[in-house]
């Protein structure tokens, strides 16, 4: 769940929430995941997302060898949540994630590109479906493979929790 926040503190106490994929995801409190790395075969990479008592949450399935580079979130009784697809000849590496199983047009939710091509952390932009016009993300995420963690932000400005 993303939440406006205060420019320079925690979550004001009237959140406004912003569900993107639907309101069955958020929580109104900050929740830590752990993703977890399985052993990549020759046909697929895949990983399981857990909560920080190692509850499966979500697994993550991804075809390594393929055209488009694809993932499919799965909740953990293993039904297809969003689909993430990696755009070819992407300067910016855009991604693009879809409701479920599906790569219809109809079905995006919303598209994520890093915000520079040279990038010592991580930074994205997400744009959701309705904002055609790029001129301003929706959503920013800062992060850090390194440090192992990730902020969101709601549009440039406002944090939202991690």
């Amino acid at each position: 769940m993303a939440y406006n926040a205060s420019p320079s503190g925690p979550p004001m106490a009237n959140p406004v929430a912003v569900a993107v994929v639907g309101p069955h995801f958020c929580a109104p409190y900050p929740v830590d995941l752990i993703m977890t790395k399985k052993l990549m075969t020759l046909a697929e990479g895949s990983f399981a997302v857990t909560d920080v008592n190692g509850n499966l949450m979500f697994k993550v399935k991804g075809s390594i060898f393929s055209l488009h580079d694809r993932r499919v979130l799965l909740d953990a009784a293993g039904n297809p949540i969003i689909s993430l697809r990696q755009k070819i000849l992407s300067a910016h590496r855009r991604w693009e994630v879809y409701r479920g199983d599906s790569s219809d047009s109809k079905d995006l939710l919303f598209s994520a590109k890093k915000s520079s091509l040279i990038q010592f952390k991580t930074e994205l932009d997400v744009f959701l479906a309705a904002n055609t016009k790029e001129d301003v993300c929706d959503f920013k995420i800062k992060g850090s493979w390194f440090d192992r963690s990730c902020t969101i932000f709601l549009g440039n400005t406002s944090l939202l929790p991690k």
